[in-house]
């Protein structure tokens, strides 16, 4: 994904409440939980920008000014999807809370994960990527086992713990244990991947466009394979879309980046999810707050088509 410009954020007051909806209702700009002052955020950006120098020696503005704060729920966790055209600075967002280079580290502000400014990648963020990202000459149980063959872990607890989180994603440790990736569809691929994230217990999973690839049916299975893991591991999760209908079921928050320059234009609470993702996507609820999630986006991409 490509990520150009940003600036300061609106916050949750940008953008006018959402109108009445039927069923459970997001509450714009309000927090769902309040959080003792002494614990830190999960995630906390301060007044971040990035800079790329290109080859030509211009710069180029990727996120100017960015704010936002997802608290640390404790036992709960939560999923905070970040939409928005491309080019907004979703996925440079995503990276820089990663640590990864080029993006990290900012040109100013700062960025903080669990209450430490972010050096460089951590054992307490896992990141899954659109794009497989298995490696071809491992088997799925040495994949999956592989955070824990680095660590230290013998290859009999290892893999022992792998074949476990083999079953917990859909996958059978009999029959795929052995295989290798390019046997493997594409939706057994990202579950590999996940598997292979979540066996480290991280405190913070990113996520950019794991699903975007998936046929719509394999995409809603894993949207509710998601769901059910994020529940059981209580982890923080930033989510990057393009889907208007993924944001609002996965995410707890939404935060609505925009373009030209690029900021977060908006933030949104929502009722966590309840139901699978086909049975929720058919109620009335939800499709009043994507109807007015996609309004908004073709009125930014509209708007950064102007001269």
């Amino acid at each position: 994904m490509s990520d150009t410009a940003a600036q300061p954020t609106g916050g949750a007051g940008a953008a006018p409440a959402a109108p009445a909806l039927e069923g459970p209702q997001p509450a714009t700009g309000v927090g769902p939980v309040v959080e003792p002052a002494e614990r830190p955020a999960a995630v906390e950006f301060r007044d971040v920008t990035k800079v790329y120098t290109t080859g030509s020696g211009r710069e180029a503005v990727a996120i100017s000014r960015v704010s936002f704060t997802i608290p640390d729920l404790v036992g709960h966790g939560e999923i905070s999807s970040f939409l928005g055209p491309s080019g907004c600075g979703k996925s440079t967002v995503l990276r820089l809370v990663a640590g990864l280079e080029p993006q990290h580290p900012p040109t100013q502000g700062t960025v903080t994960v669990l209450g430490q400014p972010v050096v460089g990648p951590g054992a307490d963020r896992g990141m899954v990527f659109q794009d497989y990202t298995s490696f071809d000459n491992r088997t799925v149980l040495d994949n999956v086992a592989f955070g824990l063959e680095c660590r230290g872990v013998s290859r009999r607890s290892r893999e022992a713990e792998a074949r476990e989180w083999i079953a917990r994603v859909g996958l059978d440790p009999g029959r795929d244990a052995g295989k290798y990736p390019h046997e493997l569809s594409g939706g057994m691929r990202q579950r590999v991947a996940i598997a292979r994230t979540l066996i480290l217990r991280p405190r913070v999973i990113l996520m950019d466009e794991p699903f975007g690839a998936l046929d719509p049916a394999t995409r809603l299975d894993m949207q509710d394979l998601l769901v059910r893991l994020w529940r059981e591991v209580e982890a923080t999760v930033l989510f990057v879309t393009h889907s208007v209908e993924e944001a609002v079921y996965l995410g707890d928050r939404v935060f609505v980046m925009a373009t030209t320059p690029g900021r977060i234009a908006e933030e949104i609470h929502l009722p966590p999810a309840a139901a699978p993702a086909r049975e929720t996507q058919s109620q009335p609820w939800f499709h009043e707050q994507v109807h007015r999630l996609q309004e908004r986006i073709e009125a930014i991409e509209a708007a950064a088509r102007r001269p």
